[in-house]
């Protein structure tokens, strides 16, 4: 990633929304044509950032929730507490129904 600098640009918002990110602003962050980048809002601002690093960020992020623990393990067992819910509803409906019927 290149050298982080802090320039500041000002864009206008054109039709249907589109900026067009200054040329300065583009070599700076290596940006050229056809490239992708990331848009979301963070505090209040819009920010743009690359795809790959926008992916190593999230990857850090469950990176770190998971330590020490399987998340597809934790998916697993929360499916399954369900599914029993699930079917002790269903074995409650059936007794009912059949408790009334003559």
């Amino acid at each position: 990633m290149p050298k982080q600098k802090r320039h500041k640009e000002n864009v206008i918002v054109g039709d249907q929304g589109r900026i067009v990110i200054p040329a300065r602003l583009r070599r700076e962050m290596g940006i050229k044509e056809g490239d992708e980048l990331m848009a979301r809002v963070k505090d209040g601002q819009l920010v743009l950032e690359e795809l790959d690093h926008a992916l190593e960020r999230v990857q850090g992020v469950f990176q770190e929730i998971s330590q020490g623990r399987s998340l597809v393990d934790e998916l697993i067992a929360q499916r399954r507490t369900e599914a029993r819910k699930e079917l002790e509803e269903i074995e409650a409906y059936r007794s009912t129904r059949r408790s009334k019927t003559p």
